[in-house]
C-alpha cells in the first residue's frame, strides 16, 4: 500500500490531497488569511531566550512573538530539531522519519538555553491562538492528526483512533 501527501501552495490557498496508490481520498482546500488557527505548522525564528520564564520568544510571521515555554519543546526535541536542522542544510537525503537516528529524550527540568540559541530556526506549531496583546502559544512537538490517527515524529507511542471498533483493524 502507497500513500503520498500532495500539497499546492499558492497566494491565495492551500490544497491538500491524499492519494491511495495513485487515487484520490482526501481533497482539502484553506484560503490564506492572517490569521493563526490551532494546528498551524511553521519555521519559526528564535528571538529572544527569557532564563526567568524558562521560556523563549520565536517569530512565526505574526506581528508578537510566539510565547514558547520549555515544557512544550516536548521529549523528543532533539531528534526533531536535528531533523530540520539537517534538513535545512541539505544533509537530510530523505523525507522519512525512520532513517533518522533517535536521540536521547530532554529532561523534564531543563533548562530552555541548553537547547536554544537566538536566531536558531525551528518547527513549531500553534497550541492557542493569539489574544489581545499577546502572540501565539506554540509547541515544538508537531502534531499531525488523520482521520484514524495522530502522528507524533520521533515518538514511539502508537494510539490508534477510537472510532476503529473491529480489534483485528487495529
Amino acid at each position: 500500500m502507497s500513500y503520498e501527501l500532495v500539497i499546492n501552495s499558492t497566494d491565495n490557498e492551500v490544497v491538500t490531497a491524499l492519494l491511495h496508490e495513485n487515487k484520490l481520498i482526501e481533497l482539502h482546500k484553506q484560503g490564506l488569511d492572517d490569521k493563526f488557527n490551532v494546528g498551524d505548522v511553521y519555521l519559526g525564528k528564535v528571538k529572544k531566550i527569557v532564563p526567568s520564564l524558562n521560556a523563549a520568544f520565536v517569530d512565526v510571521g505574526y506581528e508578537k512573538d510566539a510565547f514558547l515555554h520549555y515544557h512544550d519543546l516536548g521529549p523528543r526535541f532533539k531528534s526533531m530539531n536535528k531533523y530540520v536542522q539537517n534538513t535545512l542544510v541539505g544533509k537530510q537525503s530523505t523525507s522519512k522519519l525512520g532513517y533518522n537516528k533517535i536521540e536521547a529524550q530532554i529532561d523534564k527540568d531543563g533548562k530552555m538555553k541548553d537547547h536554544l540559541s537566538s536566531k536558531q530556526l525551528m518547527a513549531v506549531q500553534v497550541i492557542k491562538e493569539p489574544i489581545s496583546a499577546k502572540g501565539p502559544r506554540i509547541s515544538a512537538e508537531v502534531t499531525l492528526a488523520g482521520r484514524f490517527l495522530v502522528l507524533v515524529p520521533f515518538s514511539d507511542k502508537i494510539s490508534v483512533s477510537q472510532k476503529i471498533k473491529e480489534q483485528s483493524e487495529r
